[in-house]
């Protein structure tokens, strides 16, 4: 249990890592329609692939692992 709630503190202050999120990146630099739509993909995708390698360096699996990505993820896109 102890794991899981670590885990979990360690998610929120994960989420921080990212200086802009990609929605913001694509706002400055005032992308529209496919090239918008082409770049947050992209960016999307790097975020999962950072986001596992971090997770995986903090040993995390199972549902900790998932709720990790998830926010990581979350996070580096943006709302």
């Amino acid at each position: 249990m102890k794991s899981i709630v670590l885990a979990l503190v360690l998610s929120l202050a994960a989420g921080g890592a990212y200086a802009d999120s990609c929605k913001v990146q694509s706002d400055s630099k005032k992308l529209a329609g496919a090239a918008k739509d082409s770049f947050m993909k992209k960016c999307a995708g790097d975020a999962a692939t950072a986001c596992d390698k971090s997770a995986a360096e903090k040993k995390l699996s199972g549902a900790a692992k998932d709720s990790f990505t998830k926010k990581c993820v979350s996070d580096a896109v943006g709302a």
